[in-house]
Parts: structure tokens; C-alpha cells; sequence
């Protein structure tokens, strides 16, 4: 009694309320649908989804960190019905969307603490990351020449870009004269469904230059595709997209992937995955001395720390080639050449 007496005192009073997990889970994604992006959304509900299937008949209040510790161990393990054990990330994900949801019910008064916040969730392991070297890149750029979708495989290999955001291009968003296009959406796919979107991220949002071997292609690309359209007549999709089908209608992603894998094994290079012209690009600049910061603002990156951290495989060759620059700033001219002999 005296403790309910002082939580209404302070105002962190919360009242009985039957709601269940799964029923609160349910309200909770109706509400942040408008805030978030289409496959935000729906890696929300998959995340929850496994949720409610073990803990939805929990009472919301009566939740506790053991019961999400349970969870985690339980589907690391066996996955519940959808099959295997799932990976570190993956029950991180999950562990993410529940925090964010039980948040929010502690903001609205339903919960008096985020016990999700309590909780430890499982830490990935980051998998080395598959990249090209440029001898690979070249031979591959060399081997697409006459692809359809050559024009796209260049503009990813050498902006780093995203899939779904160079496939949300338009020409309005490509400055062929000045070099350089600007990226404000993307084209993602959610439920079997072409979805348009922003961009991941606020930084995601961004104008990147090009270099001039990518700007001869994309000219060309354009003087293509006008005769495409010429030819569909009336049947043209007329909606102004840098790269699309032979009607003017845009690509599938899930297809161009595909493509692109099949174009790898032709040319006969190194098997990667499309996102991973991405990690190639970053990688090449970074060991090429750009700097950090500049790799950061062309792929979008929230901050200079999240590309460090990803491409950490680089750092030592960048942190040996700092110890070698700077020591050779002030080193002893005749030291240094007594050294060299």
C-alpha cells in the first residue's frame, strides 16, 4: 500500500490493466506504421512475430527480463516452428523491436520500466566481408560491356550505392553535365510488393560525383533508352527511371540480383553478392587513402564511426601506412638515407 501510495505521489503510478503482450504488440505496430519505412515495418513484424508466438498470452505488466532472456536462448537454439536456430543478428533484430515497443509502452503509462531494457541480447558475429580486389573489378566491368544492365553494375561499383537506391533513380536526379547524381528515394521489395521509400537513412540522403568513365556510360545508356522508347510508342512507361525494363517500368530487384550473380559467374570472377560491390567500393577507397570521412558521406553512413567500424578489416594497412607517412615528415634526411642504403 505505502508503495502505491508514493508511485501515484511521484506520478509513475500505472493501474492494473489485463492487455497482453500480443494484444499491446498488435496497437503498438499500428501506431509507429506511418513512422517508419515499408520494410521497417514489416522486419518489425516478423521480429514481434515470434514474440507473441511464445510470450502473447504473457499479461503486458507481468512481463519479465527472464521471460525475454528465455526467449532468446530458446530461438538461438531451435528456432521455434520456423525451423533451425536463428543467428545472433537475427535475435537481435528481434530484441531491438521489442525494446522499441515496450518503450513506448512504458511512455504511454501502460508499463512502469522497459524490462527489454534490462535484458543482454545475443551479440553477432561479424562475418568477414566478401569484397573484389580491382583486377577482379575490371574483369568483370570488361566481361558486362554488352549486359543491358552494365550501365547499373558501373554505377554501384564506383559510388558504393545501395540496390534499391540506384534502382529509384531518375534522370531529374542525374546531372550528367556537373557529374554527380543525387539519391532521394528507394525502391525496395516487402511482401512480394515493389515498394518506393526514402532512402535508409536521413544521411542516406545524399549527392554523389561521378567519374567520367561512368558519365560516357550513363550518356550512352540515355541515347538507348530514348530509342526504346521511341519504338514502345504509347506503351512506354513514362516514369523519367535511370535504369528500367524495355516498357520504361522499373526493375525488380530481387531479379536484377539474380542477373548480376549469373553475370559474375560468366566472367568468371570471384562469387560475391551484389550488396557486396558495395563493401568493395568502401574497401578499395579506403586502402586507395581517401579519406574516412569522405567514404562515409558517399555511402550514406549515419556517422564516420559506423564505416570505420564496418571496414575495420582495413584499418592496420591504413594504420601502417600512417606510422610510415608521418614518421617520414620529420625524419633525419641523412638517417633516412643511410637507412635506405
Amino acid at each position: 500500500m505505502s508503495e502505491t501510495i508514493g508511485s501515484v505521489a511521484d506520478g509513475t503510478y500505472v493501474a492494473p490493466d489485463p492487455q497482453t503482450l500480443g494484444e499491446w504488440i498488435e496497437r503498438w505496430l499500428v501506431t509507429i506504421a506511418p513512422k517508419v519505412r515499408s520494410s521497417t515495418l514489416r522486419d518489425y513484424r516478423v521480429g514481434l512475430g515470434r514474440v507473441s508466438d511464445r510470450l502473447g498470452h504473457v499479461r503486458l505488466q507481468a512481463l519479465r527480463p527472464l521471460d525475454i532472456e528465455e526467449l532468446y536462448a530458446s530461438l538461438l537454439e531451435e528456432g521455434h516452428r520456423y525451423g533451425g536456430g536463428l543467428a545472433p543478428k537475427t535475435v537481435r533484430n528481434v530484441h531491438i523491436a521489442l525494446r522499441r515497443s515496450l518503450a513506448d509502452a512504458e511512455r504511454f503509462g501502460l508499463v512502469q520500466r522497459n524490462v527489454a531494457a534490462l535484458v543482454k541480447p545475443p551479440v553477432p558475429v561479424r562475418a568477414e566481408l566478401a569484397t573484389w580486389d580491382a583486377t577482379d573489378m575490371r574483369t568483370f566491368l570488361a566481361s558486362v560491356e554488352d549486359d543491358r544492365n552494365a550501365p547499373a553494375y558501373r554505377l554501384l561499383a564506383t559510388t558504393g550505392m545501395r540496390r534499391g537506391e540506384a534502382l529509384g533513380l531518375r534522370w531529374a536526379d542525374v546531372n550528367l553535365d556537373a557529374g554527380r547524381v543525387t539519391i532521394n528515394r528507394s525502391l525496395t521489395v516487402v511482401d512480394s510488393e515493389l515498394v518506393w521509400s526514402p532512402p535508409k537513412t536521413a544521411r542516406s540522403r545524399r549527392s554523389v560525383s561521378l567519374d567520367p568513365v561512368t558519365v560516357a556510360t550513363l550518356k550512352a545508356h540515355r541515347r538507348r533508352q530514348l530509342d526504346e522508347r521511341v519504338a514502345a510508342g504509347d506503351a512506354w512507361d513514362d516514369s523519367d527511371l535511370l535504369f528500367c525494363d524495355q516498357m520504361g517500368g522499373p526493375l525488380h530487384p530481387d531479379r536484377f540480383t539474380r542477373a548480376f550473380g549469373s553475370a559474375a559467374r560468366r566472367a568468371g570472377v570471384k562469387q560475391i553478392r551484389l550488396h557486396d560491390l558495395r563493401h568493395t567500393w568502401a574497401t578499395l577507397a579506403l586502402q586507395a587513402g581517401i579519406h574516412p570521412k569522405v567514404v562515409s558521406e558517399r555511402l550514406g553512413h549515419a556517422t564516420t564511426g559506423i564505416t570505420l567500424d564496418i571496414y575495420s578489416h582495413v584499418q592496420p594497412e591504413l594504420d601502417a601506412s600512417a606510422a610510415s607517412t608521418v614518421a617520414q615528415l620529420f625524419a633525419d634526411p641523412a638517417a633516412a638515407a643511410s637507412t635506405a642504403g
